[in-house]
C-alpha cells in the first residue's frame, strides 16, 4: 500500500500511475478534490490549454481555447471516478512513523500503514500573511472567489500579480470602488498577456486607484492606513483581499522529516530521477518539489513525476 498526501492533479496521476502497475494506494486530502483548484477564482481561466492538464490518458476537452476552472473541477472528478481512486477527503495527516517498508500514516481521523508515502500538496494551501493589525478580520480574505459579494463596496485589493489583477477587474466590473496596494513600483509582467493592458489601462484611467511603492499597514472594521510614498493614507474601507500568494505546508515536510535546502527557496531535499526525499521510502510529487520558487513548476511540467515515483517504487516493492 502506498499513502499519497494530497489529492490534487499530480497526487490523483500518481495513484492512476501505480494503479496501472497493479499497486494499491490510499488518497488523503484535508479539503476537497483538488482543493486548490477548487479555490481558485470562480471565472478563472488558465494558462494552460486543456491537452496539457491531462492524466491517465484521458482527454481534457474543454469549450474554449484555454480551460476554465469548472471545466477543471470536472475533469479531476471524472478521472478519479473512472479509476476507482481510494480517496479519503477531509482528512489532515498529522504525522508519517516507522522505516521504509512501515510506514504509520497518522492524521485527525485514524491510522493506516503503508509501504511507501507521496507528499503531492502543492503551495496553494498556506497563505502568505501580511502581519499587520486588523488581518484577523472577517473581513479579510486570502481567497478571491466570486465578484458579486463586493457590489458597491470600498474593496482593498493587496498584490501584484495575476490574482490581485483579476481580482481588482471583476470586482471594479461589479460596480465596486476599487483600491491596489503594491509593494513594488509596477505590476509583475508575469501577469496573463490578455489580463496586463487591461489592468493598466484601468489604473491609467483612474477607474481602478492604486498605489505603488506602498504598504497596507493597519485594518479596521471601516477604513485601513496605506503607507505611500508621500506618507500615510486613510481610506474608507468594507472589504480587504490579500492577494500576497501562498508557501507550501513546511511545517508538515519538517514533521515528516523532510530537509529543506538551506536557501530562500526552501526546496525539500529529494532525487530529481526518482523523487525520494532524505526519508527513504518518502516521495515529493508536483509544485511542491520547487519549494518557495512557486512560478517554474506546474501541472503540465510535474506530471511526470508520476511516472517516475510509480517506477521506482514498482521496482523496489
Amino acid at each position: 500500500m502506498v499513502v499519497i498526501i494530497g489529492a490534487g492533479p499530480i497526487g490523483l496521476a500518481t495513484a492512476i500511475e501505480l494503479k496501472q502497475r497493479g499497486i494499491n494506494s490510499l488518497i488523503i486530502e484535508r479539503g476537497c478534490l483538488v482543493n486548490s483548484i477548487y479555490h481558485y477564482p470562480a471565472n478563472m481561466t488558465f494558462f494552460s490549454t486543456s491537452d496539457k492538464l491531462e492524466i491517465g490518458n484521458i482527454p481534457f476537452i474543454s469549450h474554449g481555447p484555454k480551460p476554465t476552472r469548472k471545466e477543471a473541477l470536472e475533469y479531476y472528478r471524472r478521472a478519479a471516478e473512472h479509476y476507482d481512486l481510494n480517496i479519503r477527503l477531509y482528512e489532515e495527516v498529522t504525522s508519517v512513523d516507522g522505516k521504509d517498508g512501515e510506514f504509520m500514516v497518522n492524521t485527525d481521523k485514524g491510522s493506516y500503514k503503508a509501504e511507501k508515502v507521496v507528499l503531492a500538496t502543492g503551495f496553494y494551501g498556506q497563505e502568505n500573511l501580511l502581519n499587520i493589525p486588523g488581518e484577523e478580520l472577517p473581513k479579510v480574505t486570502h481567497y478571491y472567489d466570486d465578484p458579486h459579494r463586493y457590489a458597491w463596496q470600498d474593496v482593498v485589493i493587496v498584490g501584484a500579480g495575476n490574482s490581485a489583477a483579476d481580482a481588482a477587474l471583476e470586482t471594479w466590473r461589479a460596480n465596486a470602488n476599487v483600491t491596489l496596494v503594491i509593494r513594488e513600483s509596477e505590476l509583475k509582467q508575469t501577469i496573463k498577456y490578455w489580463v496586463l493592458p487591461d489592468i493598466e489601462n484601468r489604473i491609467k484611467e483612474g477607474s481602478i486607484n492604486a498605489h505603488f511603492n506602498s504598504d497596507l499597514i493597519e485594518i479596521r472594521e471601516d477604513e485601513v492606513d496605506i503607507q505611500t510614498p508621500n506618507g500615510k493614507k486613510t481610506i474608507s474601507n468594507d472589504f480587504v483581499l490579500a492577494m500576497t500568494g501562498y508557501h507550501p505546508h513546511f511545517g508538515l515536510m519538517k514533521k515528516l522529516g523532510i530537509d529543506l535546502t538551506e536557501d530562500v527557496k526552501q526546496m525539500p531535499v529529494h532525487s530529481e530521477k526518482t523523487l525520494e526525499t532524505n526519508r527513504s521510502g518518502l516521495y515529493v510529487a508536483g509544485v511542491v518539489c520547487g519549494g518557495m520558487d512557486t512560478s517554474s513548476l506546474f501541472i503540465e511540467n510535474t506530471r511526470i513525476h508520476a511516472n517516475h515515483i510509480a517506477g521506482h517504487i514498482e521496482a523496489s516493492l
